[in-house]
């Protein structure tokens, strides 16, 4: 009687963290910062990247980097341009396929929107007041009673760009009014809005789409909301896991991901930003952030690719002083290539991306190298 073949072993997974056991280390974050961008024209020129995405990957995504890393380098160029003519290149790219954009709808109308982004983009960049108006009338889409509410693709995506166009008209008057009619019109539609919020069915507690990240778009757009929004993020501390982790949504399930979107990261990161609008809950926060922290520095060497969303970059973010350069040296061109070849790495859908590839590990590099305040980009920045 022959003997049958034995079945191929299925493949070992990828674990979902590595072994934060290495003595502290720290690379130049300039020097960091360069080939990241470098890296980013090179790869993923703006002919060559996908439209799609809004602000959270594709050339919007792109431009908005560059848009900013402008206004904090304005005399640092790449193959000699400077950052301004890189985020023009990339938006134009997202501007050739605009009609193939289907538009803000009451299921996508947050940071992902493509054209809300580029309006918003647009608007900034030209100064222009016409087309602050035609971002802000795509509010109508927003209050409809079946919106989302969380920030990729709900109401509190749209108060963030709203936020960004804020910012570059202050002293036109009649716009900031518009701008913050409409913003008021939008919170009220959240507050309304049945409790807990959920997306997709799910009552999410995280950054992304969850209740932390609305509660954070809301109050920094408006901290005057804050008393109303007091009780709603007490309960929210007390889900924090005894490890310091986060659930994802509730009623809280497993203890899994560190992570940005889902997990004591995205936790972290949005507290700190809002924490001075709460001086009943300082001082709970601030234990929270401890012990988030914590869980983070154990279980945050992430096998994803370093990205802003679900990645190590966006876990550094988190960290401060050497825990934060620490984790940014496993972000590197050099490292990832390492990861890969040891099998340790799970590859990014979208490379390219503010929010899930190199053009988020630049902006955690460009924090690293001002030493600014650790807020992500497109979410809690502004």
């Amino acid at each position: 009687m022959s003997e049958e073949a034995a079945a191929p072993a299925p493949p070992t997974p990828i674990p979902r963290y590595f072994r934060n056991d290495a003595e502290l280390a720290r690379r130049d974050p300039h020097k960091q910062l360069l080939a990241s961008l470098n890296r980013l024209i090179a790869d993923y020129p703006p002919h060559r990247v996908p439209p799609g995405g809004g602000l959270y990957y594709g050339p919007i995504s792109i431009a908005y980097l560059f848009y900013a890393l402008h206004r904090l380098y304005p005399d640092l160029t790449l193959d000699e341009f400077p950052m301004n003519t890189w985020s023009a290149a990339y938006l134009e790219q997202a501007q050739t396929h605009i009609k193939d954009f289907p538009g803000p709808k009451p299921s996508k109308c947050g940071v992902s929107d493509d054209i809300m982004s580029v309006l918003a983009l647009y608007a900034i960049t030209a100064k222009d007041a016409d087309t602050v108006k035609e971002l802000c009338d795509f509010a109508a889409v927003t209050i409809e009673p079946e919106a989302s509410n969380e920030w990729l693709y709900g109401r509190a995506g749209y108060l963030y760009l709203l936020r960004l166009v804020r910012g570059a008209f202050i002293d036109q008057r009649g716009t900031i009014e518009l701008i913050e009619d409409t913003a008021d019109e939008v919170i009220a539609n959240i507050m309304e809005s049945s409790r807990p919020w959920k997306w997709h069915g799910k009552a999410y507690v995280g950054a992304v789409h969850g209740a932390i990240g609305i509660i954070t778009q809301i109050v920094l757009t408006d901290p005057t909301w804050a008393p109303n929004l007091e009780a709603e993020l007490g309960a929210l501390l007390s889900y924090q896991f005894d490890s310091g982790n986060f659930p994802s949504s509730l009623p809280p399930g497993r203890d899994r991901l560190v992570q940005f979107c889902h997990g004591a990261s995205g936790v972290v990161a949005s507290l700190l930003s809002i924490r001075q609008y709460f001086p009943n809950l300082k001082d709970r926060i601030d234990r929270v952030v401890v012990k988030g922290r914590d869980c983070i520095w154990e279980r945050g060497l992430l096998t994803k690719e370093p990205c802003l969303c679900h990645g190590i970059s966006g876990n550094a973010l988190a960290l401060e002083g050497k825990q934060f350069e620490h984790f940014l040296t496993y972000t590197t061109g050099h490292e990832i290539k390492s990861m890969g070849k040891d099998g340790m790495l799970e590859k990014s859908d979208d490379p390219s991306a503010l929010w899930c590839g190199e053009a988020g590990r630049a902006w955690a590099w460009a924090v690293a190298d001002l030493g600014l305040e650790k807020r992500f980009l497109g979410y809690n920045d502004i």
